[in-house]
């Protein structure tokens, strides 16, 4: 049976299933697959339980028989195996794949004689401007807001997170945050043709311009300027200590927001814990050439390695991600299928909710589901 599956109609059809944009996000374009029908795709599994998160989807891909070969690269900044030739090697393999998938690169706090990290250049050299979290209730985890589906769009390569730092006296540090109308036009553009492209109703800046009213003055306008181009999609505008509060009351009011990167890096945890946790939130990056694929909440979480507690939903949902950016249509509903079937099962229960059960237990039944869903 297996060998009539991998063999038949189904396999050849998706073998040679001709490759357009990926579906319906506002993202670069699929890659070419190789003769051999598989795709190529960087793995960078990072710090922390990322290296066993990343074995949990190896493992499932295995399972799902999923044409996807990984170029694996190991880069740690705090297990000393970074370096510049490490960076460009990931970067070459990136730029030729177009489509990663990687975990937390955890960023030390000494300052070393480098202000950037390794995480925030890859980002740089890659372009990644548009990080998207979906933060979608999963049916069988019992939180205190259910039936959530809201998006969180977020710039992330400028604002506090721009590396200018220095001490301008003894004791004195300035740390420069830098707001352009460029890129904040650019994020904002992303926010509202995803909107469009996903049948949402209405965006929503997120902004302190109360305060900053310069840097977050000119977000807040370009926003503004943008959502003009689209009569079709609401507009609103919120404060960031506002919108904490809001999201934790009422999160049914919002449905895509979209905010400078310091903003984000929040909202995108605090939003996280509204359905369950870090462990449960896809999440993904992307340029106008490359996309990465990732963790919504990033935490390297390096206190669970070894302890078969961390919960792969989250990864494993951001590789399903990935192959409905591949096109791999089937594949991916596949692997997500099985994962929230084992969640609202609730036979194995994930560690956002128990630590009574490991990691290889949740993922060696999601494997059990991916053989009866693919028979």
């Amino acid at each position: 049976v297996w060998e009539n599956l991998r063999h038949g109609p189904r396999w050849q059809q998706l073998a040679s299933r001709p490759l357009s944009l990926s579906a319906g996000l506002c993202g670069p374009e699929a890659p070419l697959a190789r003769k051999d029908a598989t795709f190529k795709v960087t793995m960078v599994p990072g710090d922390g339980v990322g290296p066993e998160l990343m074995t949990a989807v190896k493992d499932v891909f295995k399972a799902g028989d999923v044409p996807v070969e990984f170029e694996e690269f190991h880069m740690s900044e705090v297990q000393n195996m970074a370096s510049e030739d490490k960076l460009e090697q990931v970067l070459t393999s990136m730029k030729n794949n177009k489509v990663a998938i990687k975990g937390k690169i955890h960023t030390p706090m000494e300052f070393k004689g480098e202000l950037a990290s390794y995480e925030m250049r890859l980002r740089r050299k890659l372009d990644l401007f548009a990080n998207v979290v979906h933060v979608n209730s999963l049916p069988g985890y019992s939180t205190r807001h259910n039936n959530l589906d809201l998006v969180i769009i977020r710039e992330q390569t400028e604002g506090e997170y721009s590396s200018l730092e220095h001490e301008s006296v003894t004791g004195v540090i300035e740390c420069l945050k830098i707001i352009t109308r460029e890129k904040s036009r650019r994020i904002a553009k992303f926010a509202f043709d995803y909107a469009t492209k996903k049948g949402r109703n209405k965006v929503t800046a997120v902004h302190k311009a109360n305060i900053m009213k310069l840097g977050d003055g000119l977000f807040l306008q370009s926003c503004a300027e943008v959502a003009q181009l689209y009569p079709k999609i609401k507009y609103e505008n919120i404060i960031i200590d506002n919108c904490c509060m809001q999201l934790v009351q009422n999160p049914y009011q919002f449905d895509v927001l979209v905010m400078p990167n310091l903003y984000g890096n929040i909202i995108d945890n605090l939003a996280a814990g509204l359905v369950g946790g870090a462990g449960v939130v896809p999440g993904e990056s992307y340029s106008a050439e490359y996309a990465v694929f990732e963790t919504g909440a990033r935490h390297p979480f390096a206190q669970a390695v070894g302890r078969n507690i961390a919960n792969p939903t989250a990864m494993l949902l951001s590789a399903a991600n990935m192959l409905r950016h591949l096109n791999l249509e089937y594949h991916s509903q596949m692997v997500s299928d099985a994962v929230k079937r084992v969640i609202k099962q609730g036979k194995v229960i994930s560690m956002c909710c128990s630590e009574t059960l490991t990691r290889a237990l949740f993922y060696n039944a999601v494997k059990w589901e991916l053989n009866v869903l693919y028979y």
